[in-house]
């Protein structure tokens, strides 16, 4: 055989492979443009609570309506939107999601009046159950190796990281400079490139068109999450023995039992209850639960803290948690290496313990402390969910077979954006009160503490009685 051609042979070979290898880092940009898009809103509109509160009228429980209507779309929707991207193809449902996502931010933008931005909020947060299981669903078809799949969740992590980031800063700036409307307009160039995207480099999923959709379990879900959102929100505001509150907690608790009957009952769940029998799935699950009611509850409240308490503007409140935000991005890299030193499962107990420890470090908070005393507790919470959350998504994903990999991404994200709802929610309540915003912030710092211990405690205790190394 010559020797030209047995060189053109290599070289078209090489050429191939450094071509697949190009694709699957632009596939890797395209699911971190998803992703990231939905986490720049948490800290986008947080920053924007204030000016949003003036601009529309109304008090902390229209705002944390505003908040939580995402996040209950978000939790409620993402189990479906998975199952979707298994039968259809989660390239497609990624595609539908962005374009969606970005015609919500639109309405947001351009929504006169508190009621018409909340429901743009719930569509939104539709689209964005649709973006993260499928992006991750995509992610694991990519990439099959394990090591390969846990650096490329953490470079995904990272680019949501450098979202929440970036969201701060840029919020504050465009608040300043524009009005709060502008926070929604930026993600319309982020998400015309990632459709572009997704569309040229990702390859679409094996699809399993025997999978169907459960709507009854659908409903039953919106209604529960939407119930128990709704008692702990109000009850702040009515008070916990007003009979509405009351009506809202007992329809909460008959819809989540009717929600796991019909999940037991029927052949194609929207939750294989099943996937309970991995252990590592369910410690997974359980712990991304209680993460985010200890975080993301706390992110809704300190927003407060600084804008109402300490009078900062919208841009000293953005550039406030620039630093917090900012340190989730080393770490999340930080994160997979770790993992590999000494196991996924003791890597999330230190994240866990380091976030609870930056919580009880802020217990003694004040009116008026200046920031620069809290500054290393923000960075320990942040810093530890950092660490935590690459090595949480990719044991999940690696506990159950690739086929249901949209399924059991949709399960984690569900109950992490449950947790959401639940700590803007709880917190919120608890500051909502004339005169008790400090006592409230204070007892939600404690709450948050004990919240992530038992998530280290879960993980931890959990995963050393299989009988071996995680």
């Amino acid at each position: 055989m010559p020797a030209e051609y047995l060189q053109l042979h290599s070289f078209s070979k090489e050429w191939n492979v450094r071509g697949a290898q190009a694709a699957s880092a632009l596939t890797l940009a395209a699911m971190s443009l998803g992703y990231g898009v939905v986490q720049l809103d948490v800290t986008i509109v947080n920053t924007a609570l204030d000016a949003m509160g003036k601009s529309l009228g109304g008090g902390v429980a229209e705002l944390q309506w505003v908040v939580s209507a995402y996040t209950i779309a978000f939790a409620a929707f993402i189990l479906t939107a998975g199952a979707l991207g298994d039968r259809i193809g989660a390239k497609r449902i990624f595609m539908a999601g962005f374009a969606l996502f970005t015609a919500a931010s639109l309405a947001c933008a351009l929504s006169p009046h508190a009621i018409m931005l909340i429901g743009a909020r719930l569509v939104q947060g539709l689209a964005a159950a649709i973006l993260v299981p499928n992006s991750l669903a995509l992610l694991n078809h990519t990439y099959t190796d394990d090591r390969a799949r846990g650096r490329a969740v953490a470079v995904w992590a990272a680019g949501a990281s450098l979202a929440l980031t970036a969201g701060p800063f840029v919020g504050g700036a465009l608040i300043t400079l524009v009005g709060w409307r502008a926070i929604f307009l930026v993600n319309l160039p982020i998400g015309l490139a990632g459709l572009w995207l997704s569309w040229r480099y990702a390859v679409e999923t094996t699809r399993a068109r025997s999978r169907e959709i459960d709507l009854p379990g659908q409903f039953a879900a919106i209604g529960a999450l939407g119930a128990l959102a709704g008692a702990i929100i109000e009850g702040g505001e009515l008070g916990w023995q007003h009979s509405l509150v009351l009506s809202a907690f007992a329809a909460a608790a008959v819809l989540a039992t009717l929600f796991v009957w019909r999940e037991s009952r029927t052949s194609q769940p929207m939750l294989p209850l099943s996937l309970f029998s991995h252990r590592l799935f369910t410690l997974t699950t359980v712990v991304g639960l209680l993460v985010n009611i200890a975080i993301y509850g706390l992110i809704f409240v300190l927003s407060l803290y600084f804008q109402r308490i300490n009078g900062l503007s919208a841009w000293w409140t953005g550039l406030a948690f620039v630093p917090m935000m900012g340190a989730v991005l080393p770490v999340n890299l930080l994160a997979p290496r770790l993992a590999e030193r000494i196991g996924p499962c003791p890597t999330i107990v230190v994240g866990a313990c380091i976030s609870a420890l930056g919580c009880l470090g802020l217990v003694w908070i004040e009116a008026g402390t200046s920031y620069w005393a809290i500054f290393a507790q923000m960075i320990a919470i942040s810093g530890g969910l950092g660490l935590l959350v690459p090595p949480l998504t990719s044991t999940l994903l690696g506990s159950v077979e690739k086929a249901r990999s949209g399924i059991a991404a949709g399960v984690l994200n569900a109950t992490r954006q449950t947790g959401s709802v639940l700590g803007v929610a709880l917190f919120g309540s608890l500051v909502g009160g004339e005169g008790a915003f400090m006592q409230g912030l204070h007892l939600a710092l404690v709450i948050s503490a004990a919240v992530l211990l038992l998530a280290a405690a879960t993980i931890g205790i959990g995963a050393r009685t299989r009988g071996r190394t995680m």
